[in-house]
């Protein structure tokens, strides 16, 4: 519950909803909100690739957050204001759904490393509904919540080809990261009883 609070919705809703609340100032400096849309894009690709090489359940997530974080400040920096506070709610939803998923996931597998979960669809049948549906909503996908604020902020960007293609790869790869948690995690065969990963985390049985 403390890290779904915390990743979900009181870390991202400080910065996010202070630079929000600044836009009548960045409407006055279009540079400076360049600049914020830029970093903004350029960090939510890099924290997505890191996302992609993680094997610890809670460490994909976090550096989730970090991506998604940095969508919100792109759409700020880029003028729309509305599609970045609606990505902050939404993302605050999904989010914590996953991080209270990820919690069950490594009490019932005694672990943090993903390699060592697997199978766990057929033992938790109600955690794998809703860690399936925080998945959707953070891939984008539609219906889903996160669908619809990802698309507004895509639509905010259509001004800024550049920054809108590399913001586009970053929900590819969102999408990828989300769906390597969820196949490695849940679908397979359990693979407790196999060797360990690299992955060292205070979890990790002997």
């Amino acid at each position: 519950p403390v890290s779904a609070l915390i990743h979900a919705a009181t870390m991202v809703a400080a910065g996010v909803y202070l630079v929000a609340r600044c836009a009548p100032l960045y409407a006055q400096a279009p540079l400076a909100s360049g600049v914020v849309a830029g970093i903004g894009v350029i960090t939510a690709f890099l924290a997505a690739t890191m996302a992609l090489v993680q094997n610890a359940v809670k460490k994909i997530l976090a550096y989730s957050t970090l991506s998604q974080l940095c969508v919100m400040g792109a759409a700020l920096g880029a003028g729309a204001t509305v599609a970045g506070m609606f990505h902050l709610i939404t993302h605050a939803c999904f989010k914590a759904l996953l991080f209270l998923g990820s919690g069950a996931l490594i009490i019932a597998s005694h672990s943090n490393d993903i390699w060592r979960m697997g199978g766990l669809r057929k033992a938790l049948p109600f955690t794998h509904f809703a860690f399936l549906t925080g998945c959707l909503a953070l891939a984008g996908v539609f219906p889903f919540a996160g669908f619809w604020s990802k698309d507004e902020i895509l639509a905010g960007l259509t001004h800024q080809p550049i920054l809108l293609g590399l913001l586009m790869f970053s929900a590819f790869l969102t999408a990828f990261y989300v769906g390597r948690l969820y196949i490695i995690a849940l679908q397979g065969h359990i693979r407790g009883h196999e060797e360990p990963s690299e992955f060292a985390g205070p979890g990790r049985r002997p």
